[in-house]
């Protein structure tokens, strides 16, 4: 039986890494690389024990979280989030137990109780440390129509829906749209609804 749990843990984790290869460049941004890039549509994402699609963006739901180092409570704690809301992607499953991975590439197990399907994002983490100007965020899907707002890079926003190239965001009781491709946690061409 443990020789099993450890292979499906292993395949669960191939698969999840080959499949988020698709959707990130080494820098963190989200953009389709390699031969992929030139291909469409993506094939229909492998699904895990739960039914759910490996893998996918979902947020924390506490404001601590225990991130271990692998699927149990008798594993040790890696590290730990204190910030709810967090967007987190899903890249295996084992039981009741994620394998997340963050914004910067850590990777870590968390109790799927813990994690929430509320969409969030972060603006453009990969610009956090360069010196870019801020993101805009728009009245309406066209970046011709009025700012509403300057997102600076790693703000956290809630995702209202995306269709396409942009998605409808809020902020701080502030609404408006962003460019698909400067938030991390969703995916480029990911459709969502509310």
């Amino acid at each position: 039986m443990l020789a099993w749990g450890l292979t499906a843990v292993a395949v669960m984790i191939g698969s999840g890494v080959a499949a988020s290869w698709y959707y990130a460049q080494s820098d963190g941004s989200p953009e389709l690389t390699g031969a992929l890039a030139d291909s469409a549509p993506l094939p229909a994402a492998p699904r895990g024990p739960s039914g759910l699609p490996l893998p996918r963006y979902v947020s924390l739901k506490s404001s601590k979280v225990n991130v271990r180092i692998g699927p149990s409570q008798d594993h040790g704690v890696a590290w730990v989030f204190n910030t709810a809301g967090l967007p987190v992607e899903i890249i295996a499953e084992f039981e009741n137990w994620r394998r997340i991975r963050d914004s910067e590439g850590a990777e870590g197990w968390v109790y799927h109780s813990l994690l929430s399907g509320q969409r969030t994002a972060l603006v453009a983490p990969w610009q956090k440390d360069k010196e870019t100007p801020a993101e805009l965020l728009y009245a309406s899907a066209d970046a011709n129509s009025r700012p509403v707002a300057r997102l600076e890079h790693g703000a956290l926003v809630r995702v209202e829906e995306c269709s396409r190239d942009w998605c409808e965001v809020l902020v701080a009781g502030v609404g408006g749209y962003l460019r698909q491709d400067m938030l991390w946690g969703v995916y480029p061409g990911e459709h969502v609804t509310e």
